[in-house]
C-alpha cells in the first residue's frame, strides 16, 4: 500500500506534494513565529529548515511519508505544511500531521480545508485508521484536532523528545474510516461557512 503523492485542491487551498521548487517558498512560510517551533518535537525554523526538508523528502523517496506544501488560493501563496507521514500499510494506518501554518493562515479555512483534502485522500486510499497526535501542553492544537471531529484517545505519557530535548507527553487522537462520513460532513459544514 502506497499513498500516492497527488496535488490535492478544493476552493481555498492547493496542497502541493515536496519538490525541489517549493524548497524556498515553504522555508518562507514556515521561518516565523519561533515561539510555536519552541514546543514541536522538531523544527524548520532558521538554520534547521535544511535538515527538516531533506529529511522530509528522504522518507517521502521511501514512500513512508507524503508532505505537502499548502498554497492558499486566495492570494497563490504558499503558507504552511502538512503531511501523511508514517505510514504503516499492514495496519492501513497513517498519522497526518508536521502541520504548521504562517500566522497570517491561521484561524479561517486553510486549516480545515487542508484537513479535508489530507482525510479524504488517506481514506480513498484504503487506510482505515488516521492518528493525529499533538503535544500534551498545546491546548490549541487539541482544541482544533477535537474541533475537527477526531477521538481523543488518551495520553501517551513521556513519549517524544523534542527539539529542545523537554520530554512530552502526547496526546493521541484518531478518524477511523468508520467515523469519516461524520467527520467529513462536519467539516463541510464548517467550510460552508467561509
Amino acid at each position: 500500500m502506497r499513498i500516492e503523492p497527488l496535488v490535492l485542491e478544493n476552493r481555498w487551498v492547493r496542497l502541493e506534494p515536496f519538490a525541489p521548487g517549493l524548497r524556498e517558498a515553504v522555508r518562507a512560510a514556515l521561518n516565523v513565529d519561533e515561539a510555536a517551533w519552541s514546543i514541536m518535537v522538531s523544527t524548520a525554523y532558521g538554520e534547521h529548515f535544511d535538515g527538516w526538508w531533506d529529511g522530509f523528502v528522504e522518507r517521502f523517496d521511501a514512500g513512508r511519508d507524503t508532505p505537502y506544501a499548502v498554497r492558499r488560493l486566495a492570494d497563490d501563496r504558499i503558507v504552511g505544511t502538512s503531511s501523511l507521514h508514517d505510514l504503516f500499510p499492514q495496519h492501513r494506518r497513517v498519522e497526518l500531521g508536521s502541520t504548521f501554518f504562517h500566522p497570517d493562515a491561521r484561524g479561517g479555512a486553510v486549516n480545515p480545508a487542508s484537513k479535508r483534502l489530507l482525510l479524504q485522500h488517506a481514506f480513498d486510499s484504503g487506510i482505515v485508521r488516521v492518528e493525529i497526535i499533538t503535544d500534551g501542553i498545546n491546548a490549541r492544537s487539541q482544541a482544533a484536532i477535537a474541533k475537527l471531529g477526531a477521538v481523543r484517545e488518551g495520553v501517551l505519557r513521556r513519549h517524544k523528545i523534542t527539539h529542545t530535548g523537554r520530554v512530552r507527553d502526547t496526546v493521541m487522537f484518531a478518524i477511523t474510516d468508520q467515523d469519516w462520513p461524520d467527520v467529513r460532513a462536519r467539516l463541510d459544514t464548517r467550510l460552508a461557512g467561509f
